[in-house]
C-alpha cells in the first residue's frame, strides 16, 4: 500500500454537487457505446466505441460528430493547447484531433498489433484503452493488453513499468498489471491507473515504482479502508480540484476522499439496470468512462445503456436540448431481426437444430421462499461435444474484458448484442489453440491458463468462435446486455418450425396466503370467496424436439367467462417471455415446486395470475368483488411463439 494523504473536500460540499443521476445525452442509437468522455469547459466530449466517431455536446451547437473515422475509439483526453488524444482499441494507436478537426496518429503503426518502444511512428501497441495527459505535454497510455504503462514523450514510447499479465508492485519491469484500463495524472507527478484484472487501483511514478492504492484483490463492492476494500471491475478513474478520486467500478460509481480520512465508498449503483434517482437509488450498465464537469457534476459512459449520464445538482441551460427521453434505447425485435440475416451456430445452415432451453425458464428448484432460482436468459442449441461454434452475426468485441469464465462449463464471449455461452473459445476439443491471433492465450508453459479477445477485434458471421464443452449445447443471448430479447423472436434461424401446441398439465387456485382452493360446490365447482391465485403447470415442445425436451411457454394467461361468452384466446397475457423480465420477477412468475436444470424433472408452475414481462412485474389476483356471484369457467392459456394456444378449463363458482 502506498503510503499518501488523500485530501478530500467535506462531506456537506459533496452532497451539495452530488444530488441526483440523471440522462445527460441520449444518443436514441440502439448500438452507440459510449466509452471515453473528458470535459473542456462547458463542453463534453465523449467516445462511440461502435460507430467510431468523437461527440461534442457544447452549448453553441448542441450535440455534433467532432470527428469520425476512429475504429472503437476508447479513453480520451485534453491536451494543454486544446488537442485531444484517443486511445483508438481497435487500430492499436494513440491519435491526436488538434482544435481544427484534423486527425492525426501520435504513436503506434495502425493495424499493427505488439509492445515494441522507441520512435512513436515504429513504436506499437496492444489495443490501449486508458490515455492522460500531464501538463508538461507527456503522454501517458494505459496499453491494456500488453498489461504495460507506457509514456509519449518527445515523440518516442516509453515503457513505463509492466510487463507480463499478473500482480506484483515493484520497480519497471518487475511491477505486473492484468489488463489495465482507465488512467489520470495524480499529484503531477504520479499515475493512477484502474487495474481492472486484478481488481485494485495502482499508482505509477515517473520513475516506473508501482505501489497499490486501494483494493485488495478480491471480488466485491466492498466499502472500506484502502486495504481492505474489494473492486469488481475498476475501469476509469478520475480527479475533481479537491483531489477526491472517483472511479467507475463494475455497475457502480465508487469514491476516494469524500471524507477527513481515506475510504473507498460506493456512491452511486452496484447492480446492472437502468434508474435516475438519487445517487443512492440510481442503477447503471457497465459505465466505462467519467470526468468531472467545472461545477463538480460526475459525467459518465453508461456503456450498455448507451447514454451519458450526470450525477450532480446543477441543471445548466442547454440539457433539454440533447438528453431526449430519459430510457435507454432499445431495440424491438423487427428491428434486431433487421441487422443480420439470421443463422445457426453451426454448420451446415440448411440443418435445424433442437432447442434445449428458452428464455424466462426457471433454473434451479423452488422448495420455499430462501430457494436460489432465476432466469434462463438465452436460447440452448444442442450440438455434438466438441462441434466447432460459429458466430451468427458480424460484430466487434466492445467489452473490455469480454472472455468470462475460462475452462469452466460457463466460458463465454459477450459481444455487444450476440451472447455465446458453454464454448472452449479458440480452441479444439482437445484444447488445441485455433491459428488466430484473435485469441490472446495466456500460457505457463505449453498450458494455457487463460484467453483474452482485445476491445476492437472484429469478427463476421460465420467465423469459428470455439468448440462445443461438456455441455454440449451453445447458450445463445440475443440483446445488448441488460435487455435481452427472446432469441426465438429476435433471430430468425433457417427452417425452424413449430406445429405443437404448448400443453397444460393442470390449474389450481389458491389463496392470498397459498392455501390451495379445494371446497367446492354442489355441482363441483371450486368455490372463490376472497382473492385467489391461479396457477398453471404447462410446458411447451417444438418439432424435431424429443418428448422429454420441455421447454417454457412464450405467453401465459387465463379469461373468466358465463356460458356463451366463451373465447379462444385472452385478451391480455400476464406472463410474456418477449423480453427478459427483471431477476427478482422469477419468484412472481414460478410457484413452489417449479424446477429445471440440467438433470432431474423439468416442471413450470406458472402463477398465471401475476403480470410478469420485460417492463415490469407485478402481485396480482382474481378480485371476486368485481364478480357477481354464481358459476362461471376459468380458461387457462398457453402460447408458444408460433401461435400455437392450448387450453384448460376448470369450473369455478364465485360466492361472496
Amino acid at each position: 500500500m502506498i503510503g499518501v494523504f488523500i485530501s478530500g473536500c467535506s462531506d456537506a460540499d459533496r452532497i451539495i454537487s452530488l444530488q441526483r443521476v440523471s440522462t445527460k445525452i441520449n444518443l436514441q442509437d440502439k448500438l452507440a457505446e459510449p466509452f471515453g468522455i473528458a470535459v473542456k469547459g462547458d463542453e463534453i466530449y465523449f467516445s462511440d466505441g461502435n460507430s467510431g466517431n468523437i461527440h461534442r455536446l457544447s452549448p453553441a451547437t448542441g450535440l455534433t460528430v467532432y470527428a469520425g473515422g476512429f475504429d472503437t475509439p476508447s479513453g480520451i483526453a485534453f491536451d494543454k493547447n486544446g488537442g485531444l488524444l484517443v486511445a483508438d482499441s481497435g487500430s492499436n494507436t494513440v491519435k491526436r484531433i488538434d482544435r481544427s478537426g484534423v486527425v492525426t496518429i501520435v504513436a503506434g503503426i495502425a493495424g499493427s498489433r505488439g509492445n515494441a518502444d522507441g520512435e512513436a511512428a515504429t513504436a506499437t501497441f496492444n489495443a490501449p484503452i486508458g490515455v492522460a495527459v500531464s501538463d508538461d505535454g507527456r503522454i501517458f497510455v494505459a496499453d491494456t493488453y500488453n498489461d504495460r504503462i507506457r509514456m509519449i514523450e518527445n515523440g518516442v514510447v516509453k515503457t513505463l513499468a509492466g510487463s507480463v499479465k499478473g500482480f506484483a508492485d515493484g520497480l519497471a519491469g518487475s511491477a505486473m498489471f492484468d489488463t489495465p484500463l482507465g488512467i489520470a495524472v495524480w499529484q503531477d507527478s504520479k499515475l493512477l491507473v484502474a487495474d481492472s484484472g486484478n481488481r485494485r487501483l495502482r499508482v505509477v511514478e515517473l520513475d516506473g515504482r508501482v505501489t497499490t492504492l486501494a483494493g485488495d484483490g478480491s471480488y466485491g463492492l466492498r466499502d472500506g479502508t484502502l486495504g481492505a476494500a474489494s473492486f469488481v471491475q475498476p475501469t476509469a478513474v478520475a480527479l475533481d480540484l479537491s483531489g477526491s478520486i472517483f472511479i467507475t467500478d463494475g455497475n457502480a460509481i465508487r469514491a476516494i476522499g469524500l471524507r477527513p480520512f481515506a475510504v473507498v465508498e460506493t456512491i452511486s449503483g452496484g447492480s446492472r439496470g437502468f434508474r435516475n434517482s438519487v445517487p443512492s437509488a440510481a442503477l447503471f450498465n457497465r459505465p466505462s468512462g467519467i470526468a468531472i464537469g467545472s461545477q463538480g457534476q460526475l459525467y459518465i459512459t453508461d456503456s450498455d445503456n448507451a447514454l451519458v449520464r450526470e450525477i450532480g445538482g446543477i441543471k445548466d441551460d442547454f440539457q433539454e436540448t440533447t438528453s431526449g427521453t430519459e430510457e435507454p434505447p432499445r431495440f424491438t425485435s423487427s428491428e434486431f431481426r433487421a441487422i443480420a440475416s439470421g443463422r445457426w451456430p453451426y454448420e451446415p445452415q440448411d440443418r435445424p437444430r433442437e432447442i434445449a432451453g428458452t428464455l424466462g425458464e426457471i433454473r434451479g428448484k423452488i422448495v420455499d421462499a430462501s430457494s436460489e432460482v432465476w432466469f434462463h436468459n438465452g436460447l440452448d442449441i444442442p450440438g455434438a461435444y466438441g462441434e466447432t461454434v460459429r458466430f451468427i452475426r458480424n460484430e466487434k468485441v466492445l467489452h473490455p474484458a469480454a472472455v468470462e469464465n475460462f475452462e469452466t462449463s460457463r466460458e463465454l464471449l459477450r459481444m455487444p448484442t450476440i451472447g455465446y455461452i458453454h464454448i472452449r473459445l479458440g480452441r479444439e476439443a482437445s484444447g488445441t489453440p485455433f491459428d488466430d491471433e484473435r485469441f490472446l492465450f495466456e500460457t505457463v508453459g505449453t498450458r494455457i491458463i487463460d484467453i483474452r479477445i482485445p476491445r476492437g477485434t472484429k469478427f463476421a458471421a460465420g467465423d469459428a468462435i470455439g468448440t462445443l464443452n461438456a455441455m454440449n449445447h451453445v447458450h445463445l443471448i440475443a440483446g445488448r446486455s441488460g435487455a435481452e430479447m427472446n432469441a426465438i423472436d429476435a433471430l430468425t434461424l433457417p427452417g425452424i418450425t413449430d406445429t405443437i401446441a404448448p400443453i397444460i398439465e393442470d390449474v389450481k387456485l389458491y389463496d392470498e396466503n397459498w392455501d390451495e382452493l379445494e371446497t367446492k360446490s354442489a355441482d363441483g365447482r371450486i368455490i372463490i370467496n376472497g382473492k385467489t391465485r391461479v396457477v398453471v403447470r404447462a410446458f411447451d415442445r417444438k418439432d424435431g424436439n424429443p418428448e422429454r425436451r420441455r421447454l417454457a411457454p412464450y405467453k401465459l394467461s387465463f379469461m373468466i367467462f358465463r356460458p356463451g361468452e366463451e373465447t379462444d384466446r385472452p385478451g391480455e397475457w400476464n406472463i410474456s417471455f418477449e423480453r427478459m423480465p427483471a431477476h427478482d420477477a422469477v419468484k412472481f412468475t414460478y410457484a413452489v415446486g417449479s424446477r429445471s436444470g440440467a438433470t432431474g424433472e423439468t416442471i413450470f408452475n406458472f402463477i398465471a395470475s401475476n403480470i410478469v414481462n420485460g417492463e415490469g412485474h407485478r402481485e396480482a389476483f382474481i378480485d371476486p368483488s368485481t364478480l357477481e356471484n354464481g358459476g362461471y369457467t376459468l380458461r387457462a392459456f398457453a402460447a408458444d411463439f408460433f401461435g400455437n394456444i392450448a387450453s384448460k378449463d376448470i369450473r369455478i363458482e364465485v360466492n361472496k
